[in-house]
């Protein structure tokens, strides 16, 4: 496996309590334990002196130590308050990478050679931040970012090609995967060295992408050798304002658009990126630029949240000892992906979904529909119904992918909403035109008890409501749907044929189910009937059913339909 680059990691111990000093004044040398989903994420030494741990629920916490400042995890605070700490390290080494709030990295071959060597860079950066920001630091020196980041734990530099035997015997947890690490453990597997020992490609095969790549980290290698490229020109969005951008909601409000921007094209070529540069240009030509740099890959959200921090900790001054907030706002932003990578993870379409496979098969299917007809290739689209075989419209290939009968999309059951199962024929469920505009809100039918969903109709002043489909079957929705339904036969008990009632009550509870001619199955679980009179005014269109949902023995459900007499499976579900 290939040596990784020398790096230099920049971690400031239990940066979430600092964050809280410096923006909040929460005094970090007081127990003061931060909180995340009633769990605490970090603390200060002198909770831990207490026995405050990480991991440990809240109600734990304050028994431990009844005095404990309780302070509520906010990452937005933590990348605020990290700014100027990333500013510092920059007057140092040129590069800087931030992981995440309280850590950021850089290649360490520059500033050992500027120094006289890794161990001096450590120390002048150190020496840096407390001078400018009056922050602790501790940096680590090895080789690739994962094991610099391990050794930045004791300020340790790690000799190069050492780097595996330092990872040897550190626990599965620095992983930082806990679901992995768990399986791990239960497999036998306690330290980074058992874990690099095994396989790789068994572990490829056992463990998915995750799990090859936390394989690489344990044996000392480093992730970004993974397939990465230089991105293409056209990945970069940049965008131009001609009022500038001074408070934080309207330019993280941009920030996200470009985000977004910068997701879709990076999808649109089956792409993704873990390192983010993030650039900004004041109205008065000052340019801020900060590269933001991610273990994983960088969803849209994740994207955008590291957009609204960075812009967060440009555009606010409240900072222990930082640089000043820019003298104007920003007029110019760009978004700049690197560290670029395939993304293994991402289930394209059936020809690829994008670029010019989508378009090949379009010329494809056009060409079958010419010597074909226009009805070779189709399409299914979802439309209003009450089974499952009238739920579905083929549109041929090309055509506008509109249902035939619309309706809204039902919901039941509905705890608190009464459904009437069966509408008399004279009593069909009205449209309700509403006049005006303000009332295009969720209302509901009082008369059949069915929540309705109003369709705002283009060009016109008026709205049209939309019901579901009275008589609907409950969800889920069969996974099957047979051509034909099947014949069958269902008997009671003692063997008799069920049937259901003028009344809609059934003869006998449901004992066995025989399809067409085969041997009869017991029927472990029922439920209905849910009838329906459809189209009773035409007489070659009219339907008139009492539909099943029927569990097997041998573990199949089953739609089960009472049509004339007949009984008929029309569906299956999974």
């Amino acid at each position: 496996m290939e040596t990784a680059a020398r790096m230099l990691l920049v971690w400031c111990p239990d940066w979430p309590v600092v964050a809280a000093e410096i923006v909040d004044g929460i005094p970090a040398d007081a127990p003061v334990a931060v909180f995340a989903a009633n769990r605490v994420v970090a603390c200060s030494d002198a909770a831990r002196r207490e026995g405050v741990r990480r991991g440990l629920r809240r109600r734990e916490a304050q028994g431990r130590c009844p005095r404990l400042i309780v302070v509520e995890h906010d990452p937005v605070r933590d990348a605020r308050a990290f700014e100027p700490v990333v500013a510092a390290v920059e007057e140092v080494v040129a590069g800087v990478e931030v992981i995440r709030p309280g850590a950021c990295a850089a290649a360490a071959r520059g500033p050992a050679r500027y120094f006289g060597g890794e161990e001096a860079a450590a120390e002048r950066i150190v020496e840096q931040v407390a001078q400018a920001c009056a922050v602790e630091a501790q940096v680590g020196v090895a080789d690739g970012v994962f094991a610099a980041g391990i050794a930045a734990r004791t300020g340790r530099v790690v000799a190069a090609g050492e780097t595996p035997d330092f990872l040897h015997r550190v626990p599965l947890e620095a992983l930082e995967r806990p679901q992995l690490t768990d399986l791990l453990h239960r497999l036998g597997v306690k330290t980074l060295g058992e874990f690099a020992a095994l396989p790789a490609g068994d572990v490829l095969n056992r463990f998915g992408f995750d799990g090859a790549l936390s394989h690489r980290l344990a044996s000392g290698a480093d992730h970004r050798p993974l397939a990465v490229r230089r991105p293409p020109v056209d990945l970069t969005v940049e965008e131009t304002y001609d009022e500038p951008l001074d408070r934080v909601d309207v330019a993280a409000f941009a920030g996200r658009a470009l985000a977004e921007r910068v997701h879709d094209r990076l999808a649109a070529y089956g792409l993704a990126c873990t390192r983010l540069g993030v650039e900004a240009v004041t109205a008065d030509g000052q340019e801020l630029c900060r590269v933001w740099r991610h273990d994983g890959l960088l969803t849209a959200a994740a994207i955008a949240e590291r957009v609204r921090w960075q812009l967060d900790g440009w555009l606010t001054g409240a900072r222990r000892r930082g640089p000043e907030r820019p003298t104007a706002g920003l007029v110019r932003l760009r978004l700049v992906p690197d560290g670029v990578l395939a993304h293994v993870g991402l289930q394209p379409g059936l020809w690829g979904d994008t670029g010019t496979e989508r378009d090949r098969a379009h010329r494809a299917f056009s060409r079958v529909q010419g010597l074909l007809g226009p009805e070779s290739v189709v399409t299914p689209v979802l439309s209003g119904g009450r089974s499952a075989d009238d739920q579905v419209r083929l549109v041929p290939w090309g055509d506008e992918r509109v249902p035939v009968r619309e309706g809204a999309e039902s919901s039941e059951p509905v705890p608190g909403v009464a459904t009437v199962p069966v509408l008399d024929r004279a009593t069909s469920p009205p449209l309700f035109i509403i006049g005006s505009a303000e009332n295009r809100e969720t209302k509901e039918q009082g008369e059949i008890g069915v929540r309705v969903k109003v369709r705002r109709k283009r060009g016109r002043g008026r709205a049209v409501v939309l019901p579901p489909w009275p008589g609907r079957l409950p969800r889920p929705a069969p996974a099957v749907v047979l051509p034909s339904p099947l014949p069958a036969t269902v008997l009671d008990g003692a063997g008799r044929p069920v049937g259901v009632s003028a009344r809609l009550e059934v003869t006998e509870a449901p004992a066995t189910l025989a399809l067409d001619r085969g041997r009869p199955m017991a029927i472990t679980g029922w439920a209905g009937p849910w009838p329906v009179d459809e189209r009773w005014w035409a007489q070659d269109e009219a339907r008139r059913r009492a539909r099943f949902q029927m569990v097997l023995d041998d573990g199949r459900a089953l739609l089960v339909s009472l049509d004339g007499g007949r009984w008929l499976v029309e569906a299956i579900y999974d």
